[in-house]
């Protein structure tokens, strides 16, 4: 195993940061790994908005659910899905910008910006930093839209914080290969097949909170499935005359 491959199965998410920022080098070692990353057909479909203003950084603190470590970390990027660079050039080229509303468009967009993501965290940590993804910025994508200026034809998807790790911990056990690799045909699971997966969070959660959190894999994902919530993203994306079609 080499040093890449021990970096990712190492990985876990940090949510407490030294009040320190990201030097400028960081910074630009960062997004370069990120923009290395594999994009579809090279459209390079999205940005990185990194956000230095702490008052900035406060409000979006707020609208994800108050996570205070979206301010005290080295540094915050949003990553957005972007085709308005694409729908400026075909304005200028005289083309089809329709094409731009589709949903398959939108995908693409979705899909580069993630995987530029996951390529700035492996950077980040091989780098000794630590990280942490915040999906709750889509508690209102529409302020955060406003805030950093976003315009049409792109959208807010998630933020990572990046920052130095007051202190370490073990990587969440992850579902058995079995249950996620399929060779060939996909091979349905039941219930059944979770019970050892179960006790393996039960005894994990348990061990990390002290006993105050006792619940396995498929009790957490029922109690998600029993709140539904983000309901105004479709029309929220449409608005930004993404995925219409």
């Amino acid at each position: 195993m080499n040093e890449t491959i021990e970096g990712i199965l190492s990985h876990y998410s940090v949510r407490d940061f030294k009040d320190q920022a990201l030097t400028e080098n960081e910074i630009a070692l960062l997004v370069k790994s990120a923009q290395a990353a594999s994009t579809s057909s090279f459209v390079q479909a999205y940005s990185i908005i990194g956000v230095s203003d702490l008052k900035l950084r406060q409000e979006l603190s707020v609208i994800a659910g108050n996570q205070d470590y979206v301010v005290k970390t080295g540094q915050f990027f949003v990553f957005v899905a972007d085709l308005s660079r694409h729908h400026e050039i075909g304005k200028a080229r005289g083309a089809d910008i329709e094409s731009l509303s589709t949903m398959e468009r939108f995908l693409v967009a979705t899909v580069d910006a993630t995987l530029a993501a996951q390529n700035m965290v492996i950077a980040a940590e091989s780098m000794g930093l630590g990280i942490c993804y915040i999906g709750g910025i889509r508690n209102n994508l529409a302020k955060v839209s406003e805030l950093l200026h976003i315009p049409d034809y792109a959208t807010p998807l998630f933020g990572l914080t990046i920052g130095h790790p007051t202190t370490s911990s073990e990587p969440k056990p992850r579902l058995a290969t079995e249950l996620v690799y399929h060779e060939n045909h996909y091979q349905p699971k039941n219930m059944e097949d979770f019970k050892n997966y179960d006790a393996t969070i039960r005894d994990y959660y348990t061990a990390r909170t002290g006993g105050k959190r006792v619940e396995g894999w498929t009790d957490q994902i029922e109690r998600g499935l029993r709140h539904t919530t983000r309901q105004d993203i479709k029309d929220f994306l449409a608005s930004k005359n993404l995925g219409k079609k």
